[in-house]
């Protein structure tokens, strides 16, 4: 009987998983595999793409430029998460992979920047860096499912746009001191955590105007934007998602 090496590596890969599907590396993966990691042919790894669940593979051949590995069995089903969405406005650059980050770990379905009258940091938005800052919190928390990360978007076209069936809890500074207060049911719904300086008078009025918006209090100091964002998702998942 052969024995395999086990690993705790674990890969998201662009391609489908099953039973006894080969699964192709890049040189970039294949790199980080067996450059880096250090990882043999017949180490075992943990797959995941977003879609198929996790699944333990071997490394059937590994070369520094390339390599496959090969399906073994599924060790958990995909686990999706609340529907619900994070959009907030980017702050710098490190703070700003973090929001990403947590928003994966803590479980969100899909996360939108937005671009609002006080944000500062339009210029220093890549979707492509954060999704890979994603993908990168999905490997490392155990996730089976990545969250798509959104294009920056100007939040008044947004809400233009914005599906009526979807709730929005947006995190109001100006509410400071007074209860924390999230009410309302299931469903889709959507949390928006504003810029450094808060939301402009207009886009105060205009949030507090929508039938589908809901003003909400994080408590009596006022939280960088960050934080906000942790806090936020943490009093929706105990209120009215799957914690």
């Amino acid at each position: 009987m052969l024995r395999f090496m086990a690993s705790k590596v674990r890969l998201y890969v662009d391609h489908p998983l099953g039973e006894g599907q080969s699964v192709p590396l890049s040189r970039e993966q294949a790199n980080y595999l067996f450059a880096v990691m250090r990882l043999d042919e017949g180490t075992v790894l943990s797959l995941i793409n977003g879609a198929d669940g996790e699944w333990d593979a071997e490394v059937v051949q590994a070369s520094k430029k390339g390599g496959i590995l090969l399906c073994r069995s599924q060790t958990r089903p995909l686990q999706l998460p609340p529907d619900i969405w994070l959009l907030f406005a980017p702050i710098r650059k490190e703070r700003t992979a973090f929001i990403v980050e947590k928003a994966v770990e803590l479980g969100v379905a899909r996360i939108l920047p937005v671009q609002t009258d006080y944000t500062q940091s339009v210029n220093r938005i890549r979707q492509d860096k954060l999704q890979a800052h994603a993908v990168e919190a999905a490997e490392q928390c155990g996730g089976t499912f990545v969250p798509p990360v959104g294009d920056l978007r100007k939040l008044d076209r947004l809400l233009a746009d914005w599906p009526q069936d979807r709730q929005l809890m947006f995190c109001d500074e100006v509410l400071i001191g007074d209860p924390v207060a999230l009410t309302g049911k299931g469903g889709p719904w959507a949390i928006l955590i504003g810029p450094e300086g808060g939301f402009s008078p207009a886009e105060r009025d205009r949030l507090r105007a929508l039938p589908f918006a809901h003003p909400v209090s994080l408590g009596p100091r006022i939280l960088r934007a960050d934080t906000a964002a942790v806090v936020a998702l943490t009093l929706w998942q105990q209120a009215l998602g799957d914690w």
